[in-house]
């Protein structure tokens, strides 16, 4: 055993046929990795180095990871493409794992500068177990995905707003405007109508998010209100309305459940714009502006920022 970090860092050796298995602690938390006997060693430092770093802007939600116990698995993947994440997937079970498929020639930055394993962390922001309804689980990681970036600082807070704009715009696209999102949702393969699946449930989370802000004058947001449903829930399997009706509980509002109705029967992404305008986010030509002097200008930028201690 070697230990790179005196504290949360312990490298364990196997044999040369098994994965190298890293032990990453917080407290009384472990992350496990798993390295590809397959991945080169001269490569080891920057794949630890970027899940470590993308784990921590997944602990920072509400301060601790939302399994006491989690594991990554990170196999090399040969690909003529520039994507350096091409294929990533999370297997919920004991323990929830997220395996990410990566181009073993990729570097640390473009590793950190890629999206995917915001998106796949971000699943595990919710006990859900896979149980129909696709859309509130991937509506939440694609929503979060660009929160986590814009927290650890892989951009600016306007860009997380155009990445979320460029969303929502991909979102319209509408092949089947005969089906509920509950009825698509779990046909989007077939009918390839992943972006209206993905972003309607994007759009619910980003609802939610500001609407909880604006109600409790700051008090209570997503990130609080998740965190109360890990300190309740985080070892049960839950369906997605059930979630609803957990996170309507630990935030004393009535606003998850009526909102998950709403958008399970819609037949088409809602409008956002208004939404937009009313945190001061300005659109020309597809362009996002940010206007400060806006008055709801704190809960939007409040969104961009990693919550100081104690939730706010």
């Amino acid at each position: 055993m070697r230990c790179l970090h005196p504290l949360l860092l312990l490298l364990c050796f196997s044999s040369p046929l098994m994965a190298e298995r890293v032990y990453y602690e917080r407290g009384e938390q472990r992350l496990e990795i798993d390295l590809s006997p397959q991945l080169p060693s001269y490569r080891h430092d920057e794949v630890l180095g970027w899940i470590r770093d993308t784990a921590d802007a997944l602990a920072a939600v509400h301060g601790r990871w939302p399994r006491d116990r989690w594991r990554v698995r990170v196999i090399p993947y040969n690909t003529r493409g520039s994507d350096p994440v091409p294929w990533a997937q999370v297997n919920r079970g004991e323990p929830d794992t997220v395996s990410f498929y990566i181009d073993p020639r990729a570097s640390r930055e473009q590793l950190s500068g890629n999206w995917t394993a915001y998106h796949e962390f971000a699943h595990l922001l919710i006990p859900y177990r896979g149980w129909g309804d696709m859309w509130f689980s991937e509506g939440l990681a694609s929503y979060y995905q660009n929160l986590l970036q814009a927290r650890h600082g892989v951009f600016d807070e306007r860009e997380m707003w155009q990445r979320l704009h460029d969303g929502f715009i991909r979102g319209r696209t509408n092949r089947r405007p005969d089906l509920s999102l509950a009825e698509l949702s779990p046909a989007m393969r077939e009918n390839r109508s992943y972006m209206r699946v993905y972003w309607s449930g994007a759009w619910y989370f980003f609802r939610a998010d500001t609407e909880l802000r604006r109600r409790s004058n700051g008090r209570q947001s997503l990130d609080t209100a998740l965190a109360g449903l890990n300190a309740c829930c985080a070892d049960k399997a839950m369906s997605a309305r059930e979630i609803a009706v957990e996170l309507d509980r630990v935030t004393g509002e009535l606003l998850f459940v009526p909102l998950f109705d709403q958008v399970a029967a819609s037949r088409a992404l809602p409008p956002f714009e208004e939404q937009f305008s009313e945190l001061g986010i300005e659109l020309s030509d597809g362009a996002v502006t940010l206007r400060n002097t806006h008055p709801l200008a704190d809960i939007r930028g409040a969104i961009a920022r990693q919550a100081e201690p104690g939730g706010r």
